[in-house]
């Protein structure tokens, strides 16, 4: 299954023992496959480095671990945006890219597209349970 995972997402994957890592451990098992763009990543390097301070442990070893698994990408051309939030159109590009069909966030701007050129969107719950059935 070919996803992209919203920054928001890695982060609290590799913070937390979450629904958001049970996503990473579905990377490590090869039940997804997660494409990024050069894009991408640095929002998650930044997001990290704004913000890990609030983890428990070091998350510097997990986030290689991610950035030597995630398919890189070039984003594809959306044309205008497409989000109320123009920080979301590269997680589309992203997506259009890599022919994925899901984008999981957390973000509420995402969402509010609906099925934006038939690419879901749905939090990491509804990923697991997606996982969950196909087993």
């Amino acid at each position: 299954m070919r996803v992209v995972l919203d920054a928001n997402v890695v982060f609290a994957g590799v913070g937390w023992r979450g629904e958001a890592h049970h996503c990473l451990v579905a990377l490590a098992k090869r039940r997804i496959t997660v494409f990024a763009t050069l894009e991408i990543l640095e929002e998650v390097r930044s997001l990290t480095a704004e913000r890990g301070g609030k983890f428990k442990h070091d998350p510097q070893t997990l986030l290689t671990w991610y950035y030597d698994r995630v398919r890189l990408v070039e984003p594809a051309p959306l044309g205008n945006p497409r989000s109320r939030d123009p920080k979301n159109d590269p997680y589309l590009a992203c997506a259009l890219a890599a022919e994925a069909k899901i984008i999981v966030s957390r973000d509420d701007d995402l969402p509010a597209l609906q099925k934006p050129f038939g690419i879901q969107i749905m939090p990491p719950r509804e990923l697991l349970v997606r996982l969950a059935k196909r087993l």
